[in-house]
């Protein structure tokens, strides 16, 4: 079964020239935000083909630790990743394997079926460019796979809470396991 993401994005269009609404996609982002233990993550929309719920995986022999193994989605096989093990994410008791979460990326950047498995996918968003810190990410390494940080706007309980998403390069992460693959 297909999930269904809303976006958090505001009205618009209305009234805007097409110059206009150029520039503005320009300076925005739209992304999938997801979970990985505590954290909050997000990838490119148009990185992504799908959501899906967990199904049974079937393991693989002789394959790396964060190959979970593959399923059969709609009569094609999918390499499902985990995402939590490639990225050294410690495992969050909390969340059993049966909740977690597919995301189906899109055949165009991978070359092949793969989905990464998430423990929850929670929107999809679109940001200003001017929401994004870069510079965090250039201090620690140039061999990264993340973009940056993403300064969401939360509202709870009465009080402005800045939450911080991390922003990964799927294609990038991708490429460097893409021989295993």
């Amino acid at each position: 079964m297909t999930d269904s993401i809303q976006e958090d994005q505001p009205e618009s269009g209305r009234g805007n020239t097409r110059g206009e609404l150029k520039a503005s996609a320009a300076e925005s982002v739209q992304v999938v935000e997801f979970l990985l233990g505590r954290e909050h993550f997000a990838i490119d929309l148009f990185d992504v083909r799908e959501v899906v719920e967990y199904t049974t995986i079937t393991k693989l022999p002789n394959t790396p630790s964060y190959i979970k193994g593959i399923i059969d989605l709609r009569g094609e096989i999918t390499t499902i990743i985990d995402l939590k093990q490639q990225m050294n994410i410690p495992e969050d008791t909390d969340v059993h394997e049966e909740d977690c979460r597919v995301i189906v990326l899109d055949d165009r950047i991978t070359k092949s079926k793969i989905g990464i498995m998430v423990d929850d996918v929670s929107s999809v968003s679109t940001f200003s460019l001017t929401q994004v810190d870069k510079t965090a990410i250039a201090e620690t390494s140039a061999d990264t796979h993340i973009i940056g940080i993403i300064k969401k706007q939360t509202r709870i309980k009465e009080r402005d809470i800045t939450e911080l998403i991390i922003w990964i390069d799927i294609r990038h992460l991708l490429e460097t396991i893409n021989h295993t693959v």
